[in-house]
Parts: C-alpha cells; structure tokens; sequence
C-alpha cells in the first residue's frame, strides 16, 4: 500500500513510515486494487485469507438463490481494508455487473451521520442533548399522547389522549424513545391515519405537521425505531442552527473533510447510472422496488435526516473510520474522543431493541437484537450470548431499509459493511459470522 493509501485510512507519522518500510522490505507482490483501494493481505492483521474467501461463498449462495441482484463487501481492521469485493448484478435487465464504485441509497444509514451533526452543534455550544424540541420547533411544546380506552370504557374501543409527563428531548429523537409515531401502528396510528399527511413539502412544513400529532407513549419510557419522523425532526433542527439545509451541512461539514466525494442528497445526472436498481424477493424471483419513502427523490426543499443519503462503499467506510478513529482521519478532525464515546455508548439502559421488528420469526432467518441498547443514531451491543450471532460487547452500527448494514467494533479495530439494495435480513447475521470466523489473532 502507498503512504496516501495509508492516509486516506488515518494512519500517519512515525507509524505510517514504520509500516510503509515493512511493505518495502517484504517485497510483496503489486497489492490488489478494488476502486482505488490498495488490499492488505488479511494475514497481517489476525485474519485469514482462506477464511476471509467464505464471504464470496455466502453473498454469491444468496445471488444464486434469487435473495438479491448483488452486493458490496468490505472489511477493514487496523486501518488496513483486507476485503473489498462486488458481488452479482447492479441492474438485472440490463446485465450489468456490480462495481465496488456502485451507488447505494443509504437509507437509514443516513442517521449516524445526522447524529454526527447533532454532536458537532453540540460541541460548538449550539445546543445540549437535553433540551426540549419546542425550543427549536414551537409546534412540539406541551405534547399529547394517546392511551388504549380499557375495554368497559363508555367511551369505546380505541384511544384516548392524556397529557406527557414531559416534553420530548433531542436525546429522545437520537435514542428513539421519543414516542413521536410513525405510522399507523400503535395507540397513536389512528390520529396519523385522519391526519392523512402529505407526502413532499418541505422538511420545516413536515417535521411541524407531525409535531401536532400524539405520541405512541410518554417519552423516555420505552424504546421504538422511528424509521423517519424522529431524526427528520433532527435534520431540521441541525438547519435551524446552522443555517444551512441539511444537505449542505453534510457536504461542508462531512463529505468535504472526509473526501466523501461520491455521496450526496442530489444525485448528479452524471452519476445516476451508477445507482444499484433496488429489488424485493417474491416467491420465484426478484422484481423492482415498489414505490416507497426510501426510494423517493427528497432533493430540494426536503432532505431527510432519517434517511436521503446516496452513497458508496469506499465513502462510507471514511466516515466510520472516522468514528473508529476517535472522531478524525487523515489529521482532520469532526468531533471529540469524548463526543464519539458519548455517541457509542448505552442511552436506554432498562431498554432494550428486542421489537425492533415485529416480523414473524418462527423460520429464525429475522435478526434478533435482544441483548443490544443504542447510542445515539447507532445500536450499542451489550453482550454476546442474547442475539445468537458473532460480535463483541461495545460494537456498534445500523442498517439502512435496503438492505445496507454497517457495524464498528473498536476493541477489535474492525470496521465492516455489506451493501444490498434487496432486505435480505439474515445477512446482517451471516455476514458478521462470515467476518469473525476469519480471525485467527
């Protein structure tokens, strides 16, 4: 690898020269390339490159089956990427392979870099983790939440409304224990359903539309994932206090330090072929997406925090470097050590994630997150015998609608992602088990 392949990782100084002489001294063959990317051999730090080989065999088992049209693989530890591999297709019809260069939509893998941004208004004195939304956003002040009538209620089957116990905080919408509804599910879903909201608009008109409505459950008292209405809610508070939209705040404040130069809210027309057809799985085969909130264009007035972002494997993995890094790479730095920690850390203690989704998991192929808490815009695993699959206490990631997963274990340097545009949900367990198994240190 080169001193700027060693760069664009985080590793400067005395030990970037230290580990570029033994490169020299070991005369090793011309590394392998992947989109830029200079591939150390897996050996080097504690993996094996035989084992680390039973990644191709289980994303191309999947393609084969019909599960997705082709995916995105990479693994890097130490700062040193040893696996980066394009698996299958990138749009069926038209024959077209996969690129390691491929764009994805991101989907809710948006939301660590939006809590990023949280963090960084911060640390800049902007704003605190406590404070109430209506500070920011009028509309949210003395909320509602909706309560089950008991079933001799003379009032009948459904809902009633009881006032909060407190007001929802910015900690809440990062921790998803806000209570703000998110479809028509729960005591809340019916007074989502008659408020028959637009869809479009701008992110301010939207974020305080939803502020009117009630919440599945007082705030801080349980923990349920808020695909969108949470963290668009963030998105707009980073623009209140920045003055930028959000999409302009990411580029000044992440993509352009990071060189993230491939990822974006509005595609470029001249990048548009490189986007990954999104598919669904029926019973024979696979057929395009369905239209839906993830696969919608919100560029212009409505960029959204919880989940707007197109990007690629080789950008992402510079933002989590960062993240593994302490908050920095390449000398520039984003946020704090102590912000990355706080960020990483257990926010819901006496919660947990186990209705992350309410899927049917009688065949076991849905993941598990009982044994998880979250952080802030990442869940947070706490131990190593609830879930069922290979991880370390401490790692943490998330995963985008699509079928993008992402996770950073910092007690072993590693940071590793799989990126599908098909939510093949058992991958997001095969994969990690397909990584760990490799490790030989």
């Amino acid at each position: 690898m080169s001193r700027s392949g060693f760069q664009k990782l985080g590793v400067h100084s005395a030990a970037m020269s230290s580990l570029f002489r033994v490169f020299v001294v070991a005369l090793l063959p011309v590394p392998l390339m992947a989109a830029g990317i200079a591939l150390t051999k897996p050996e080097d730090v504690g993996l094996s490159t035989e084992r680390l080989g039973r990644i191709h065999a289980l994303v191309e088992g999947h393609i084969a089956a019909k599960d997705l049209s082709g995916a995105v693989t990479v693994v890097a530890r130490r700062g040193k990427v040893v696996h980066f591999e394009a698996h299958g297709l990138a749009d069926i019809d038209a024959r077209k392979p996969m690129q390691t260069s491929a764009l994805y939509r991101m989907a809710s893998m948006t939301k660590p870099l939006t809590a990023v941004s949280i963090l960084m208004l911060m640390e800049e004195g902007k704003l605190l983790l406590s404070d109430p939304v209506s500070k920011y956003v009028e509309e949210f002040r003395d909320p509602k939440v909706a309560a089950w009538r008991l079933p001799n209620d003379p009032s009948g089957p459904g809902a009633t409304l009881v006032p909060a116990a407190r007001e929802i905080t910015l900690k809440d919408l990062l921790t998803h224990t806000s209570g703000l509804a998110n479809g028509l599910n729960g005591p809340a879903g019916d007074f989502v359903r008659r408020a028959n909201l637009p869809t479009g608009g701008s992110l301010d008109e939207r974020v305080r539309r939803l502020a009117t409505l009630p919440l599945n459950f007082q705030p801080g008292s349980q923990w349920e994932y808020s695909p969108g209405t949470g963290f668009d809610t963030l998105g707009r508070i980073i623009e209140l206090q920045s003055g930028m939209n959000l999409a302009q705040f990411f580029k000044a404040r992440i993509f352009d330090p990071l060189a993230m130069k491939d990822s974006f809210f509005d595609i470029p027309e001249s990048r548009r072929g490189d986007l990954v057809v999104a598919y669904v799985k029926n019973e024979k085969s696979l057929v395009a997406a369905p239209p839906s909130p993830a696969l919608s264009n919100t560029a212009g007035q409505y960029y959204s925090g919880a989940g707007g972002m197109t990007s690629t494997a080789q950008d992402y993995l510079q933002f989590c470097q960062m993240l593994l890094n302490g908050g920095q790479l390449n000398g520039t730095r984003l946020l704090s050590r102590k912000s990355v920690e706080l960020m990483t850390s257990d926010a819901i203690p006496g919660l947990d994630l186990r209705n992350y989704t309410n899927a049917n998991n009688a065949n076991g192929r849905e993941q598990i997150l009982q044994g998880y808490g979250f952080g802030l815009g990442v869940r947070i695993r706490r131990n190593n015998g609830e879930n069922g699959w290979l991880g370390t206490p401490g790692d943490y990631g998330w995963a985008g609608a699509l079928g993008t997963y992402f996770w950073i274990d910092p007690k072993e340097q590693l940071v590793a992602m799989i990126l599908m545009q098909t939510p093949i949900r058992p991958l997001r367990m095969e994969f990690p088990n397909a990584v760990y198994q490799a490790f030989i240190d």
